[in-house]
């Protein structure tokens, strides 16, 4: 409730008055000059293109590892795995080739070893049990991660498997390695 000083002295506004002003405000500043939209460009990260595995080569089930974005085996070691299902982000005849960074994005478990093939996850991280869905581009299903495992961003050519980038931030990092 307002008192008579404030309505007498000064100007008083109610929340819903000022979130009204505020939100006609930000629409107003918003708003295309002329009738014409503002042009704006994201910073995107160059990664290099990389051949990691032959499509040919791969048996569903059975990751293959390999180093991306640079040969750093501490923090860019990866995998490759042929789910068998439909995946996001999957490539070949069935969109079923996906690729990973292996390190826990929460504190940096390593899961290249906790593959499990009956449920298309990597997981549980051996620090805090973090578990990702493959199927999903690496969401997080159970554990203490707030952030998806890293997706190495895979084409198909022909029979070779390239890596041409990283989607999110591998572990130990303030931004990912190997870019222009």
């Amino acid at each position: 409730m307002q008192s008579q000083s404030s309505k007498k002295d000064g100007f008083c506004v109610g929340r819903r008055a000022f979130l009204l002003g505020a939100g006609a405000t930000v629409t107003a500043l918003m708003l295309p000059l002329g009738g014409r939209m503002c042009r704006v460009s994201a910073a995107t990260k160059a990664y290099p293109r990389k051949v990691v595995g032959k499509l040919s080569a791969l048996k569903v089930g059975e990751p293959q590892p390999f180093l991306y974005p640079i040969d750093d085996p501490v923090y860019c070691n990866s995998l490759l795995v042929k789910l068998g299902v439909p995946a996001g982000g999957g490539v070949g005849p069935q969109g079923d080739v996906v690729g990973f960074n292996t390190l826990c994005p929460h504190w940096g478990g390593l899961l290249a070893a906790s593959y499990k093939q009956e449920h298309q996850v990597l997981g549980p991280c051996p620090t805090h049990l973090s578990t990702f869905d493959l199927t999903r581009h690496g969401m997080v299903v159970a554990g203490h991660s707030t952030e998806s495992l890293p997706q190495v961003l895979l084409e198909a050519q022909g029979d070779e498997i390239v890596a041409v980038g990283v989607l999110g931030l591998i572990f130990g990092h303030a931004e990912n390695p190997g870019g222009a």
